[in-house]
């Protein structure tokens, strides 16, 4: 077996929302990195949360080690959540204010039984120093460290339990950039020392690029592109990964792209479009985007595409020509 999680046909409505649509890909053992990406609103927090079992799944499967997890109940699920942990995008709001570091860790090695009320603060010295915190921390409060430090005892935590898998939902996302650097940093580091696999929820390409070895895209709920990292995002093969792409500021100004503005905003997801979902906002959209559901299918040698027009994307179709009008007809500022 050569992946440890495998996500297939998963579905997440919330009533007429169709939050997650049809996403599948898979997540090999560890060391290794998948990225999620997308804008705000494509389903990417919605995937990692199902993935641990936080939210409901209408559909779908979401397999760990060949067991579907959707339908695990009780001791088996505990038991599944030791494999596969979460960290969340703030830690503000995963840390009780009102318990102090160490009793937040101890409660989880305690619970989950791996050690010892005894052995418990040994253990979660042990942990924060991991995550290159002073042990001392430990009888703090999460409002007496900085965002960077909480974030590290988020990681510690979710560590506890010696997972196989993390799922990071934008664990960068609420620090400052010299905080991001040294838990990116710390991430990288881990992910070698214990063989870690982990989904990298982010709408930061260059994080991806850095830490994930294939990446997924996501838009509406649907996975737009998936492949390897670098291929994807240097030859994207759909219109929307390359917008993407050329949205990533460059300091070299010969390595700039064009940039693609697309039209408009992304549509609801309680009514999707007709055809491709993309197709309101696409500078190559025809007439059979706006009736027919493109396929993802393989257009290159590991590269994954849900587009009617890959391969011209893939040629290298000049998309920046294309203007930015509103769906009102009043071009974009």
């Amino acid at each position: 077996m050569t992946n440890l999680l495998e996500i297939r046909d998963l579905r997440v409505h919330f009533g007429l929302v169709r939050a997650v649509d049809g996403v599948s890909f898979a997540l090999p053992y560890g060391p290794y990195g998948v990225g999620l990406v997308g804008e705000s609103g494509s389903g990417k927090t919605t995937v990692g949360r199902a993935i641990v079992r936080l939210g409901p799944a209408v559909g779908g499967e979401v397999l760990f080690e060949g067991k579907d997890v959707l339908r695990l109940r009780g001791r088996a699920l505990k038991e599944y959540r030791r494999h596969v942990q979460i960290v969340f995008q703030d830690p503000d709001n995963s840390l009780d204010p009102r318990m102090k570091i160490g009793d937040t860790m101890a409660e989880v090695l305690t619970t989950h039984r791996i050690v010892s009320r005894r052995q418990a603060a040994a253990r979660v010295r042990d942990l924060l120093e991991e995550v290159a915190l002073d042990p001392a921390f430990a009888s703090r409060f999460p409002h007496q460290l900085s965002g960077g430090q909480r974030q590290r005892v988020a990681i510690a935590r979710a560590l506890a339990v010696g997972p196989e898998a993390l799922v990071l939902d934008e664990p960068t996302s609420a620090l400052d950039v010299t905080a991001q650097a040294r838990i990116l940093a710390l991430i990288k580091r881990l992910r070698e020392e214990r063989k870690l696999a982990y989904l990298l929820i982010t709408h930061n390409l260059a994080v991806v690029s850095e830490l994930c070895e294939m990446t997924v895209v996501l838009y509406l709920g649907k996975v737009a592109e998936l492949g390897a990292t670098g291929e994807l995002l240097f030859h994207p093969a759909h219109p929307y990964t390359a917008a993407l792409r050329s949205a990533v500021p460059e300091v070299d100004r010969a390595a700039r792209l064009a940039r693609i503005a697309l039209a408009g905003e992304p549509p609801s997801a309680v009514s999707p479009p007709s055809g491709c979902v993309f197709h309101p906002r696409c500078p190559l959209c025809i007439d059979r985007c706006r009736v027919e559901v493109p396929v993802l299918r393989e257009v290159a040698a590991g590269r994954m595409a849900a587009c009617h027009r890959a391969e011209e994307v893939l040629a290298g179709a000049d998309l920046s020509l294309v203007r930015d009008v509103m769906p009102d007809g009043a071009a974009a500022g």
